[in-house]
């Protein structure tokens, strides 16, 4: 065992006294918990494959892949032994190796020369990180910052090979400070006082600039240039309407002189833009589409790039001098992640889709790209996978909405029931993303509908300021609409749907079923808000320093007076139709006590609420036995509820 896992695996024996929730949790509401509990895999090859089978399967994935510094290797998170785990293969295609074997990896960066990985770990989900350094080659690690009470971490980047830079609120629990370590010595420094939501966003080559980002609302931010030697602080963009400038990452130019980045800062859609360091910000090129990632290749020779294309991916590579554009060969359609080391000469793309739970290629900038590393999907044939439909609906104001519709195949006589999945965020996006429930709801005859409701991003500025403060509930209303028209044209059994979400999707089940009575036979909550007073107040540093924009400060009356009348809560006794509740109580972001009011609600106004409380996750399920015990339950209870065989 690793002196990381086994830090890691002492703590988790604490965990009833770290919980999560403020108070934490109520030990006198009845809960179901996770337990052994033995589950059918099924055959490989069935047709109507289990959820076991599926997660599985959805476990052979690979995510957040990065080439190293001159590519020799690509290191990617994968859960295939059902934790999240670092992995790292060499480029020319030989055997992967498994790098961490703790309780789990949240995130990584490697050094500058590519001979080290640090990485980030918890403890079971409370989002307070140690930071662990790799040797790859030695397979030899060390501690170099044990986590902090109250320390939420965000990573910056290296300065050298030696020297780190990262954000925390170790400080009061509450500002983001700026600090370097010494990761020889341990020495840690803090070198700016910093505020609520600043974060780093990269830092230059030379290791004498960083890109800040000051958070102002879930999609959008201020973003500055620190001088690390001068150690002061220079905006470079503050526009007065919102604006984002960093969702798709920062290119650094080798000699960092600049840097190219993506914004919406007056326009509709986040377009390519240059920040020279002498001269300031040129826009690029304008599409009607938003660029998600962007990496600057080969020595500056090629600028690569993505476009959100109704929730596809598509990649655009352009010859900087000369301006061509290059077309890779070989790449599927999906959702694709890119990334090139100082120093590469080949392109990483990863690629997920709905039949794909993430597969690695190469592309050397020339002909067709190579697969590195195919996904496998653990016996599931790949002709039971349902891929889904983009379908556009008017809301009943006019402002056209989208969403993604999975339909079971086998035909029959009468509309199927359906499920509608809603995403979190809000500023988040339904995407073709395999998934494993999804894959089994339709094998079993339900529909599922995964809407985009107003509030999501992928569509432009306007589309994502939709739902903001006052007009939170106009999303909550667009499920609704989205429910009649499928409904009307005989797409689903409208008698028969049921809404699940999870984070603010499972606040907007809370809302949706409290709000409009009569439209959703059934609720799945997952860690979901259900007092925005109070989970406004004791949300984590990283979500306080963003709701101010989507939510309103509750420390002002008028909005404090708003959310008094417009919280799920207050809303509970119009719900009138069974709720399965679930969370973790590790959970950070949204305190437990959020979904124990909610169950203790429903209950004592006689209506069915089921509540699955999971001791040693946090703000989600990371740990495969906690996942195919939930799914489970779900699935027994979704069955139930819309009488599905």
């Amino acid at each position: 065992m690793t002196t990381a896992a086994l830090l890691i695996s002492l703590a988790s024996f604490d965990v009833w006294s770290q919980a999560g929730g403020m108070q934490g949790y109520d030990k006198n509401i009845k809960a179901i918990e996770p337990s052994s509990v033995s589950y059918s895999v099924g055959l490989a090859g069935d047709m109507a494959p289990t959820i076991s089978r599926l997660i599985l399967a959805e476990s052979q994935g690979v995510r957040n892949s990065k080439l190293s510094p001159k590519g020799k290797y690509v290191a990617y998170v994968s859960g295939l032994t059902g934790k999240l785990q670092l992995w790292v293969q060499p480029a020319d295609g030989g055997q992967a190796r498994q790098l961490t074997f703790g309780s789990g990896v949240r995130n990584y960066a490697w050094a500058p020369s590519g001979s080290h990985i640090l990485y980030s770990s918890d403890n079971n989900g409370n989002e307070q990180e140690s930071y662990y350094l790799l040797n790859v080659e030695a397979f030899t690690e060390k501690e170099v910052l044990p986590a902090v009470e109250g320390g939420f971490r965000v990573f910056g980047g290296f300065v050298d090979e030696t020297t780190i830079l990262f954000t925390s609120t170790e400080r009061n629990k509450l500002d983001f400070d700026l600090y370097l370590t010494n990761l020889k010595t341990g020495e840690t420094t803090m070198i700016y006082e910093g505020r609520m939501g600043l974060y780093i966003s990269s830092v230059s080559p030379d290791g004498k600039w960083a890109v800040m980002k000051e958070s102002v609302g879930e999609d959008s931010d201020i973003v500055y240039l620190f001088d690390l030697q001068n150690r002061s602080l220079k905006t470079i963009s503050a526009p007065k309407r919102r604006a984002n400038h960093t969702r798709a990452g920062i290119a650094w130019t080798k000699d960092s002189s600049g840097f190219y980045f993506a914004t919406n800062a007056q326009q509709e859609y986040i377009n390519l833009a240059f920040y020279d360091i002498d001269k300031g910000i040129k826009k690029l090129d304008q599409v009607p589409h938003d660029v998600e990632q962007i990496r600057l290749c080969r020595d500056d020779r090629y600028l690569a790039y993505t476009l959100n294309i109704e929730g596809f991916s598509q990649l655009q590579v352009k010859e900087v001098e000369s301006g061509t554009m290059l077309k890779a060969g070989g790449l599927p359609e999906g959702i694709l992640r890119i990334d090139c080391g100082v120093g590469a000469t080949q392109l990483l793309v990863e690629s997920k889709s709905s039949d794909d739970p993430g597969s690695l290629y190469l592309w050397d900038f020339s002909d067709t790209a190579e697969v590195l590393f195919e996904a496998g999907l653990a016996g599931v044939p790949k002709n039971s996978i349902v891929k889904p439909k983009s379908i556009r609906i008017e809301a009943r104001d006019g402002v056209m909405l989208q969403g993604l519709l999975y339909l079971p195949e086998s035909k029959q006589e009468t509309p199927p029931p359906a499920l509608f999945r809603v995403h979190g965020g809000p500023t988040s996006q339904s995407r073709p993303y395999f998934d494993a429930m999804t894959q089994y709801l339709v094998n079993h005859g339900i529909a599922v509908f995964k809407p985009n409701v107003r509030g999501s991003t992928g569509f432009g500025h306007t589309y994502v300021t939709l739902d903001d403060r006052e007009k939170r509930l106009d999303s909550v209303r667009d499920l609704v609409d989205m429910h009649e028209y499928l409904s009307e044209k005989e797409i689903i059994d409208g008698k028969n749907v049921a809404v699940a979400g999870g984070s603010y999707g499972g606040y907007a089940v809370n809302a949706v079923l409290a709000n409009y009575p009569g439209y959703f036979a059934a609720g799945v909550s997952l860690f979901g808000v259900a007092d925005w007073v109070t989970a406004l107040e004791v949300a984590s540093p990283m979500l306080k320093a963003s709701d101010i924009i989507e939510y309103g400060d509750i420390k002002d009356p008028k909005w404090l007076a708003f959310y008094q009348q417009y919280s799920p809560i207050r809303q509970a006794q119009n719900i009138n139709v069974p709720v399965l509740y679930s969370h973790g109580v590790m959970d950070p972001r949204i305190d437990i006590a959020e979904t124990e009011i909610m169950v203790k609600a429903l209950r004592n106004n006689g209506i069915e609420a089921p509540f699955i409380r999971i001791p040693d996750e946090g703000h989600g399920w990371n740990k495969r036995e906690n996942r195919m015990f939930y799914a489970l339950e779900e699935v027994k209870f979704l069955k139930k509820v819309l009488n599905a065989q």
